[in-house]
């Protein structure tokens, strides 16, 4: 039996290719056929995981709240020191200097990140803007979100903060972070499922004991991340009550 990796449409670009040595590694580490999936928007990733084609996924907030309460997975691992932030970002040139100088009518380029979008939309209260007075822009990732700021397409743009730090210097000179949020308790998390029950333990204990292993560092390097860390079922059931509190 052949399992199935996936990883939130968020993640970083630069990261593809570690993600493709994190499976070679995971496979050979627990002696399972697994195979990574890649999906270029939440809508299919989605449809996959409805369709129960999926075990181990690197989820985003938003998505682990379903994931777990509602297709019994299972959190394993999270990475050490890495809280999901968002941020609201404007053309360098933009006379935008707070969240209160964007009027009624912005327009905003955002992804599907839902938690992203989430916050970012938080963060606009205080400028008395909400779904109904704003015209969003949705892009297919956070570099096209880049784009249609260059272009004057848009005033003011949605990043998860960990994308925008990761965007070439050549492009961040020609923009400008109004403001940043700083949450710090929602973060992506490692879950796998039912059909690996039997294996939970085993996941877990190979992710947070990477760093000793020969090859584990050069892996969690091709991440972007220092380390994994334990993840108990309370802290998600935490975070997941505050993405609801959030949303609602």
């Amino acid at each position: 039996m052949s399992f199935n990796l996936t990883i939130s449409p968020d993640f970083s670009p630069d990261h593809i290719s570690g993600w493709y040595i994190f499976n070679t590694w995971l496979q050979r580490k627990l002696d399972l056929p697994i195979h990574l999936e890649m999906f270029d928007d939440f809508v299919s990733q989605r449809s996959a995981i409805a369709e129960d084609k999926i075990d181990i996924i690197y989820a985003n907030p938003f998505d682990a709240s379903m994931l777990v309460r509602e297709k019994g997975f299972v959190p394993i691992a999270r990475p050490a020191g890495k809280a999901d932030e968002a941020v609201i970002v404007v053309n360098a040139e933009s006379s935008t200097l707070h969240v209160e100088d964007l009027q009624p009518g912005a327009r905003i380029a955002t992804t599907d990140d839902p938690h992203v979008h989430m916050m970012c939309m938080i963060m606009l209260e205080p400028a008395d803007l909400n779904k109904d007075n704003l015209e969003f822009i949705r892009c297919g990732g956070y570099v096209l979100v880049a784009k249609a700021l260059f272009q004057g397409n848009a005033d003011a743009g949605f990043f998860l903060s960990e994308a925008y730090d990761d965007l070439s210097d050549a492009i961040k000179k020609n923009l400008r972070v109004v403001v940043r949020s700083q949450i710090s308790v929602i973060e992506h998390v490692l879950l796998a499922g039912p059909r690996l029950a039997e294996r939970h333990a085993d996941i877990a204990s190979a992710l947070v004991s990477m760093g000793s292993d020969p090859k584990g560092p050069g892996v969690l390097q091709s991440l972007g991340f220092d380390n994994w860390e334990p993840v108990s079922q309370e802290d998600t059931e935490f975070m997941i009550d505050l993405m609801d509190t959030l949303v609602s």
